[in-house]
This record gives C-alpha cells, sequence and structure tokens, in this order.
C-alpha cells in the first residue's frame, strides 16, 4: 500500500522576545517578593504561518535560546514537533536540563505546537484529541503583601463571579493568617472552595498545626505546605492532614524525574505542574500520562492563556490556575485571551491553533 509523501514544511526561524511587565501593586507569597513579571516569547516560522508560544522565565532564557536552541528547531521538520523537543534536550545537556534551560525548551515546544496547528487548519485542543470541552478554574492570587481590603475583594469577587474555587498566599506573616482566612471565608460564603498556599515557608510542625486551624475554615487545599524539596515532609503533611484537606505541590517541577520522585513519595493527592516549566505541551503531556497510570489528578500551574488547549486533552485533569498576574499580564500583550464563564474556560476552535497573537505595539513598550 503506498504512503503518502511526508510534508516538505520547515521551520524557517524562531523569533525571541523578552517583556516585563510591572504589577499593577507590590506582590509577595511566603517566600518572595516581586513588583514585575518577565515572559519570553517565541515565534516559530514556517509554511507562511506563524506559531506562538511563551515561558515565565528571566529574560536570560531569550538568550539561551537564541545560544542553544534556534540551530536546532531551524529547518526542522515543522510537523514533527516531539521530534525537535528530543532534539532541543539533547542540546541543552551541558547547560543543566532544569531550570532556564527546561523554561527555554517550554516557550519553542509551545510555540512549535502552535505552528503545527496553524498549518493543519486546526485549533489546538482539537489536534491534541480533546477530552473535555471546557477546563475548570480557580481564582489565585489573595498575595500577602495585600491589604485585607484588596484581599477580600478579590478573592470574594471571584466567588461572585461564579468561579468555584479561591487560592490566596499565607506563610510570610504565620501569626496574621488565621486571621486573614477567616476574612476571606466570610468574603466568599460557605459554598466556594478555599485553596492556601505556603510556598514552602513553613516547617513540618507549623504545618500540621495551621492545617487543623484551617480545617475549621474549610481549606480544602493546602498547597506546599513545607518546601517541595521535602518530600518526607509533604508526605507527613499529607498522611495526617485533616480529612476533606488535600496536599498539593509540583509546580517547581521541569523534567519527568522530578514528576516521578514525588508520585513515587506519594507526597501530593493532587500533582501540580506548569507546562512553561515542565518543557511545554509535550512535557506537560508526558506528566500527565504519569498521573493517569497512578489514578491521581493533575492541576495546571499559572499561564492560564497557554494551558487551555492542552488541558483539554489532559485525561485526570481536576483544574487549572487563573492566577491574577499572567491573566492581566496576557491580556495586555495578547490578543485571543480567553475569559472564565461559569467557572471554566473554553477554548475558541473558531481560532486555529491556540488561538493568540502578539500585539507587538502594545508589547514594546515592555521590552526587557
Amino acid at each position: 500500500m503506498a504512503v503518502a509523501a511526508r510534508t516538505d514544511v520547515t521551520v524557517d526561524r524562531l523569533d525571541v522576545a523578552a517583556y516585563t511587565v510591572p504589577t499593577d501593586e507590590p506582590e509577595s507569597d511566603g517566600t518572595a517578593e516581586w513588583t514585575s513579571t518577565t515572559i519570553v516569547v517565541v515565534e516559530a516560522h514556517g509554511g507562511g504561518e506563524v506559531g506562538l508560544g511563551y515561558s515565565y522565565a528571566p529574560a536570560a532564557t531569550a538568550q539561551l535560546i537564541d545560544e542553544l536552541l534556534v540551530d536546532v528547531v531551524a529547518e526542522h521538520d515543522a510537523l514533527a514537533v516531539t521530534r525537535a523537543w528530543a532534539a532541543m534536550g539533547r542540546a541543552v545537556r551541558n547547560a543543566g536540563r532544569p531550570g532556564l534551560a527546561s523554561e527555554a525548551i517550554a516557550a519553542v515546544d509551545t510555540a512549535l505546537w502552535d505552528l503545527k496547528a496553524r498549518l493543519v487548519g486546526l485549533p489546538l485542543a482539537t489536534l491534541l484529541d480533546a477530552v473535555r470541552d471546557t477546563v475548570p478554574v480557580y481564582g489565585s492570587g489573595g498575595f500577602t503583601s495585600y491589604s485585607d481590603e484588596r484581599l477580600t475583594g478579590q478573592l470574594g469577587g471571584w466567588a461572585r463571579d461564579g468561579l468555584r474555587w479561591v487560592k490566596m498566599k499565607i506563610g510570610r506573616e504565620p501569626d496574621r493568617d488565621l486571621e486573614r482566612v477567616r476574612l476571606v471565608r466570610a468574603a466568599i460564603g460557605p459554598d466556594t472552595g478555599l485553596f492556601v498556599d505556603a510556598n514552602g515557608a513553613l516547617t513540618r510542625k507549623q504545618a500540621l498545626w495551621f492545617a487543623e486551624r484551617y480545617a475549621e475554615e474549610q481549606v480544602c487545599w493546602f498547597e506546599e505546605p513545607v518546601s517541595s524539596d521535602d518530600l518526607a515532609g509533604l508526605r507527613l503533611l499529607r498522611d495526617r492532614a485533616p480529612a476533606g484537606m488535600e496536599i498539593a505541590a509540583g509546580e517547581y517541577g521541569y523534567t519527568l524525574g522530578y514528576f516521578e520522585q514525588m508520585l513515587e513519595a506519594g507526597a501530593v493527592d493532587c500533582l501540580q505542574a506548569d507546562a512553561t516549566r515542565c518543557e511545554g505541551i509535550t512535557g506537560l503531556l508526558r506528566v500527565a500520562a504519569l498521573c493517569e497510570a497512578r489514578s491521581l489528578d493533575l492541576s495546571a500551574h499559572c499561564a492560564p492563556s497557554i494551558h487551555v488547549h492542552p488541558c483539554c486533552a489532559v485525561p485526570r485533569l481536576r483544574h487549572l490556575e487563573y492566577f491574577h498576574d499572567h491573566v492581566r499580564l496576557e491580556s495586555l500583550l495578547f490578543d485571543g485571551v480567553l475569559e472564565p464563564v461559569d467557572g471554566a474556560l473554553r477554548p475558541d476552535l473558531s481560532r486555529p491553533g491556540n488561538g493568540l497573537e502578539l500585539k507587538r505595539v502594545d508589547a514594546e513598550r515592555y521590552a526587557a
């Protein structure tokens, strides 16, 4: 039987740029403070189409892409994305694959998937063989730097808009956190799920004590109560947390081995992964396969505009983080950004690829 000839469409070039957008006010969590967010954007050209991808990473990531990945991807078969992903992994071996190198691969990989979808004229969710039409989201912000008024206004607003869950940061001033949680519970009412995220700021003993207190306010999700490097500590919290409270972590995973270790340790009730860190859509789908093999749910971390299409193809998806900073930044830089309806994002299937277009003129004012 004759086999159809392969396409001869190749990747012509990659354009790479970094943009730094100030936050709307100073922000902090349990372990970090910041006043801006940097995004590295990649545009992959080929066959008269342009695919867009990005990573939330330092501007140095753009230089790494230019030095190590542009030549690897140039002239590559534009429909063979996984092959390009593997080649990029080999190219960064001596640079140290976790960290910036993985974030660089992530930005290019998502751009290549977008390009492939545009070349075949399909929405990315359709190309990836979606198993759902919508992606449930939870509102995420509630920074430790916020006033009580801003905190309750933001999370209460999401609850009124129909989001089923909201998340706040804790851990910078533990002595104040219980009162902050109580204020938020009053603002969101009894029917909205409340998540807390310590970003690894607490000791095991502190986390155990707070877990009991937070359970009294119906907190149902405790994210990174201790450092994600402390797998034994996460497992301890998972085993001893009150009924109805799940332990979550995984957002700092870059390579598959990291997630495998976390799952083998039984460290989480729900695993998190971030396509802008775990080497793109290709990496995210591999993490999703690990979760499916263990009958465990996956929650996508941040970057809602880049996650919504691949999340439609994740069999055991819990939800997607609708993170305040990224929602704001993506609306400033891209056309095609989605807004939640009935607590979920629905991909626009009338647009090819991921549906995003860079607002080039608007973006230039934030060039890093």
